[in-house]
């Protein structure tokens, strides 16, 4: 399994590939699977940018896309002080396939916090919940 370290170190590495010609904000993330299998991403950003893509999102769905659906923990590595956090979009994405996973949020100075994807999104949108009120036939 890949330590906490080697993590943080190839969501870095990952945030070298980042698009971001329009807020120059650069994020890269690594995660890793129940399977001890590693994802990398980092943001992609577009002109119309309802349409940019978050680095941990890149992340969750390339592991998704490959077949992997438990995530363990991720690393997510910017440029600022302290070290940012998951959007929150993403920190629903990373509920849906990890709500115990561990998270550090690093930045490229060497700075970590450590914290875990349900302290950020304590009631996240559970899919179980979800998935009952469908099989009750429940609507919306």
């Amino acid at each position: 399994m890949v330590t906490r370290t080697e993590l943080v170190a190839l969501a870095l590495a990952a945030r070298e590939h980042a698009y971001a010609p329009y807020s120059r904000f650069k994020v890269g993330a690594a995660l890793v699977t129940a399977s001890g299998r590693v994802f990398t991403g980092c943001n992609v950003e577009n002109a119309s940018y309802s349409h940019t893509c978050c680095a941990e999102r890149t992340a969750v769905f390339k592991a998704v896309s490959e077949g992997e659906r438990e995530i363990v923990g991720i690393a997510i590595v910017t440029d600022t002080l302290p070290p940012a956090s998951p959007c929150g979009s993403c920190r629903q994405v990373l509920h849906e396939f990890g709500a115990d996973a561990f998270v550090v949020c690093a930045n490229t100075q060497g700075d970590e916090r450590h914290s875990t994807v349900r302290a950020f999104l304590p009631e996240g949108f559970d899919p179980e919940v979800v998935l009952a009120a469908i099989r009750r036939g429940e609507k919306g």
